[in-house]
């Protein structure tokens, strides 16, 4: 071989194996969450390294720029910043950990855990989007979802892949309700995403709501409150990302959102620090255009596959049902929750008005019989709801209606059948049938109904 021709072979072997560039720029600004960069070019939603010292770095996302100029936010506190820091390009593609073994543990928004329990083993890693199911492809919502929840499963009948909202005001037991799914649910994985929650109730949801045997079929992503806007933007989209790779292993997953409200708040955070107009109640346009992404990532998969089956809480500031994150919510969810803090200060658990409760796929997965029935139930509930005060008063004149005076003799079996205590399970079938004694009992059975209503079940067999 000529000189040459060896010179030439070398000088390509060198470029073909060559590392790649280190891409440097340096930190001109930092006004509040955002921090403005030049002399780096890197496209939104890329990661940087913020160089705070030759040991200690921190890891920052591109979440906008303009012009030469890039905005960063960084994903965990930082301190020590100054004027002409170094930032680094980052050629990591921002994997996250996916597979059987995170079950039963607790990771944070990157999917690192935090449970004490030793390093993750995965089985594979994947990015963080998911690929975009074509909604033609995805299986029809036709099979009943058993939640363990004796007003869900009877009034409010859930089914696999539907995607429900949990709208709730501050202390009426949504975290309570969230925790006795999880454990009594027929469903094979469970996700539960808790964002922007006081630490102190992270580890209460885990240690008494979920309890040792939820947790043993569960993965807990874990952002309170003080993580930056970015780590919870992150770990809603982990819990969604992992959801989905169980559901494209075929299992039938649950995943527990709460909450959506605090997500929507990130992002707006996000969204005003990089300088977008705020829209509606301070809400920047982008909130109500990520909503739909990430709830239109639940749901079934393709015909023959998993399905994943969604609650995302909505916190109603105010107990305000027309709040904006709440009324985008609700348009897009496939039926909602309502928990009521006047039944809760009456010590009715789980507080559940069944009276502005829809579930949009009940129709579609029961049968006639049980529909009419449920139908039935909240008709007579709703009628007494209406006439309460003309009886609590004494104005009402017993015939005037035969479905008022009907509920008048049975009202406790209908408030018992609406109450649930935190350990029992009512599995869908005997819901149902719980539901018939109801509506079919006599005043003179009332007493014996009551004792029947209260006979919990575990993994559906009566005690």
């Amino acid at each position: 071989m000529s000189k040459l021709a060896q010179h030439l072979s070398s000088h390509s072997t060198s470029m073909l194996y060559s590392p790649r560039p280190r891409i440097e720029g340096r930190i001109t600004r930092m006004i509040g969450l955002t921090i403005e960069a030049v002399g780096i070019k890197c496209a939104v939603g890329e990661c940087c390294y913020i160089e705070l010292s030759a040991q200690q770095s921190v890891e920052a996302e591109v979440v906008g720029f303009s012009g030469d100029r890039i905005y960063l936010m960084p994903l965990y506190p930082i301190e020590g910043l100054q004027a002409g820091t170094r930032v680094i390009a980052s050629s990591e593609s921002g994997k996250v950990p996916v597979g059987m073994n995170l079950l039963g543990r607790v990771l944070n928004g990157v999917g690192k855990p935090i449970d004490g329990k030793g390093p993750l083993l995965p089985e594979a890693e994947t990015g963080l989007a998911g690929e975009i199911i074509n909604p033609l492809m995805r299986e029809p919502i036709k099979q009943p979802l058993d939640v363990g929840i004796r007003t869900i499963n009877g009034l409010l009948t859930v089914g696999r892949g539907q995607r429900m909202g949990l709208f709730a005001g501050s202390g009426v037991g949504k975290s309570v309700l969230l925790g006795m799914m999880t454990r009594f649910t027929e469903a094979e994985i469970i996700v539960v995403g808790l964002i922007g929650e006081r630490g102190r109730e992270v580890k209460e949801f885990i240690d008494h709501s979920l309890g040792d045997e939820g947790l043993k079929r569960s993965v807990v992503v874990a952002s309170p409150a003080d993580d930056s806007p970015l780590m919870r933007l992150r770990a809603s989209q982990l819990s969604t990302r992992i959801a989905e790779y169980f559901r494209d292993q075929g299992k039938n997953v649950l995943l527990l959102m709460d909450s959506l409200t605090r997500y929507a708040q990130a992002q707006r955070e996000i969204a005003l620090a990089v300088g977008e107009p705020p829209a509606t109640k301070g809400y920047p346009p982008s909130v109500f255009a990520k909503i739909p992404k990430l709830v239109e990532r639940a749901g079934n998969g393709e015909e023959g596959g998993g399905s994943i089956t969604a609650f995302y809480t909505v916190l109603t500031e105010g107990d305000d049902q027309q709040d904006p994150v709440a009324d985008s919510a609700r348009a897009i969810l496939d039926g909602h929750v309502v928990l009521s803090r006047q039944l809760a200060e009456q010590g009715h658990y789980p507080a559940i008005d069944i009276e502005a409760s829809i579930s949009r796929a009940m129709p579609q997965i029961i049968d006639q019989d049980h529909l009419q029935m449920a139908m039935r139930f909240k008709q007579l509930y709703s009628k007494f709801r209406q006439n309460e005060d003309l009886i609590n008063v004494g104005a009402y004149v017993k015939g005037s209606d035969p479905d008022t005076d009907f509920v008048i003799d049975n009202l406790p079996s209908l408030n018992a059948y609406l109450r649930q205590g935190i350990n029992e399970s009512f599995p869908l079938l005997q819901s149902m049938q719980q539901m018939i004694m109801v509506l079919s009992t006599p005043p003179a059975a009332e007493q014996n109904n009551q004792q029947q209503l209260h006979r919990p079940v575990t993994n559906g067999l009566q005690k």
